[in-house]
């Protein structure tokens, strides 16, 4: 098992890294060879086995990547797709991740993550859509799928459904600011108390 890198290594995918996802799909060297033509292009492959995906909105993830790399553990290999952020994860955190999310009351109404995405979790019988190894070709081609944390080992470290939910639940604190006051009613007469005698 490797440890996890730093947030800021966003370079291609390895050899070993390459493997690791081919791994996933029912022919993995039908997949390298794929890649070996086409190295900026993208592969859907199934959840579940190798690795689970947790999806969220890009600017959320961005903070769940943000508090799991300078509070906490740091990643597994993370993507962007189509405006999310694909959080790839220990097989299994599909069906314990929303488990958790509910004891947590994950987006009820009224609860204290009101407001806050909803998380897709993709495990056994899903599959996702796996960026290339190789970074987009041309400068000003804007990428579909990317990496922001490439795999570069045959066994990365994965993190579990608790470490998620951990992350999860900092970002929503960090992006909601709660105060101790109400808010101002403009309608309100306002005293200075300060000149009590």
């Amino acid at each position: 098992m490797s440890s996890p890198r730093k947030v800021s290594d966003v370079s291609g995918v390895t050899p070993d890294g390459a493997a690791w996802l081919a791994s996933a799909g029912t022919c993995p060297r039908g997949t390298l060879a794929h890649w070996g033509e086409r190295p900026h292009a993208p592969v859907v492959l199934p959840c579940g086995v190798v690795f689970d995906v947790v999806s969220v909105p890009a600017t959320f993830g961005r903070r769940m990547l943000d508090r799991m790399w300078e509070e906490g553990p740091g990643s597994g290999p993370v993507a962007e797709f189509r405006g999310r952020t694909l959080l790839f994860a220990a097989p299994g955190t599909a069906q314990r991740l929303p488990v958790l999310l509910e004891w947590e009351e994950w987006g009820a109404r009224g609860a204290r993550t009101d407001g806050v995405p909803p998380l897709l979790c993709h495990g056994a019988g899903d599959a996702v859509t796996v960026p290339a190894p190789a970074p987009a070709g041309s400068a000003g081609a804007v990428a579909v799928a990317r990496w922001l944390v490439a795999p570069d080992t045959r066994r990365p470290w994965l993190p579990g459904p608790e470490v998620l939910l951990w992350a999860a639940v900092r970002a929503a604190r960090a992006a909601v600011r709660i105060s101790i006051f109400p808010p101002a009613d403009r309608d309100a007469n306002v005293y200075d108390v300060s000149r009590r005698r």
